[in-house]
This record gives C-alpha cells, structure tokens and sequence, in this order.
C-alpha cells in the first residue's frame, strides 16, 4: 500500500474498515510521489521494531544507492488549462481542497456511535431526527463532522447505491463560485449531479452530490461549520437556509467560513 505511512486496520460492527494510521507521505512541487524502492523495508504480518530510520536518512540512503528520485508516479495531464481559477489557469474550473466527510449507513446507530464515540475517539457533535429517524454526526477536529450516520432504512429512499452502505464520500472545494461552476463542469460532462435534503447535513452549505461510475456519491461543498471552544456548534435555528431549488449566484459571507484548517495553495 503505498503513501509510506504506519497503519493499521479495525472493523466497526458491521464490519466497515477503519484504517488508523501515522503520517503519510506528501507530494512536492514536482508532482513526484516516492519511488517504489524506497518503500522498503516492509512489515507484512509483522510489528516493526523501534526506532525506525527518518525520512530525511531514508532519502539519504536512497541516493546512495543510486535511487532517481523523480523516478515516482506522475499523472499525466489531460486536457487543456484554460480555466482561470482565481487567477490561477487549471483544466477544471474548480479545485478539491480537502477531503470531507464520511457518511455511513447503519442497521443499529446506537452500536455504531458507540464504536466511533468510545473506541475510536470521536466526538458527537450533534443528532437529528429526520422524518422518525435519527442521525448522528461526529468530529475530530474543529469541523462539524467527519463521519454521519444514517439508520439504513434511508437507503432506498436517498436513491442510494445498492451495493454500498457509504451514502457519500466528501470533497471541499475551496468557495461557493467554485462549487457552482463545479456543478456545471460535470453535468456539462455527462456527470449525474443529486442533490438531497440539507436536513440531513447539519453544518454543510449548499451542497451537490456527483455520482460517480459505479454509483457512489461524492459530496461537494464548499462550507463545514467550525465549532468552538464550548463544543456546541450553531443552533439550527441560526443557520442559513437552503433551497435546493434555487441556489443564489451569491452568497453572503459567514463569520466562520474561513477558519478551520486552511488550504494554503497552489491552486494547480
């Protein structure tokens, strides 16, 4: 598994992996990730003793072996830049600046926020009931949520996938302009594009969901309520409203959108 990371893997109850892990490798500039030589040594099966080398010693010791560096993977362009993003030229109008939340189906909510809140560390952010049934949100940072759950008897009627039990996966992109030219960009390309009740996503803005291949969802947003040193995040009732029907071409500004943890560029 590449990334170059520590990691190990535990089931929830109803058997969703969960990989827990430490670090993970960064791209640079180049667009360069780390050659497959210098992913040795491997532990399969087996715990690592400590200490283990750096990775500034590791690169050292990849080099004197004669290691090319930029002998990585690199993706290969497609299509033309000719989007101007933010003053910025990219072959899509828009750019995915964070990963977002998990949202998760579950037969027992109650087994499940246990699993999350107790073992893994989670916190509850808030819960909601939505036509009889609950749903609960968790966090671990400053965020609102990382991972909802839904009770699967919502599955059929969100249209969802029948072959997963992950109602989306989440994408921010970095403003609300990017998140409406980002609609656009995929229906214009034969993407299907849903959109579902926002009671179901307490803390999220205007929200679309593009529907990939082989049917998962992926959330695009571009706002997450930020949650202060309190714990509690912003009554329901002080939230913007949101009409799926007839999103604005502007928004206004909220006093949060742009804490939390910040993407620091480039755009490309």
């Amino acid at each position: 598994m590449p990334g170059s990371n520590w990691h190990i893997y535990s089931f929830d109850p109803e058997g969703t992996v969960n990989e827990l892990y430490y670090g993970i490798e960064q791209i640079g500039w180049n667009g360069h990730s780390k050659p497959l030589p210098m992913y040795d040594p491997r532990f399969i099966g087996e715990v690592p003793e400590l200490p283990q080398a750096s990775e500034f010693e590791e690169v050292e010791d990849a080099l004197a072996e004669g290691v090319d560096l930029t002998s990585g993977y690199r993706k290969e362009p497609t299509g033309e830049p000719r989007y101007d993003v933010g003053g910025v030229l990219l072959r899509r109008p828009f750019k995915a600046i964070k990963i977002g939340p998990v949202r998760l189906f579950t037969d027992d909510v109650d087994a499940d926020l246990a699993y999350y809140r107790d073992r893994l560390g989670l916190m509850v952010t808030e819960e909601v009931e939505w036509r009889g049934h609950r749903c609960a949100f968790l966090r671990v940072n400053t965020e609102h949520h990382s991972l909802a759950l839904y009770p699967s008897a919502l599955h059929d009627d969100l249209g969802s996938s029948p072959h997963t039990r992950c109602l989306s996966f989440g994408l921010q992109l970095a403003e609300y302009g990017q998140l409406r030219d980002a609609i656009a960009f995929l229906e214009s390309n034969g993407v299907t594009v849903k959109y579902l009740p926002p009671e179901l996503f307490p803390g999220v803005g205007y929200t679309a969901f593009a529907i990939d291949p082989d049917g998962h969802a992926i959330q695009l947003y571009d706002y997450m309520e930020q949650v202060g040193w309190d714990g509690r995040p912003r009554p329901a009732d002080q939230r913007p409203a949101i009409d799926n029907d007839a999103w604005p071409e502007i928004i206004d500004s909220r006093p949060d959108g742009f804490m939390g943890e910040a993407y620091l560029g480039p755009w490309g």
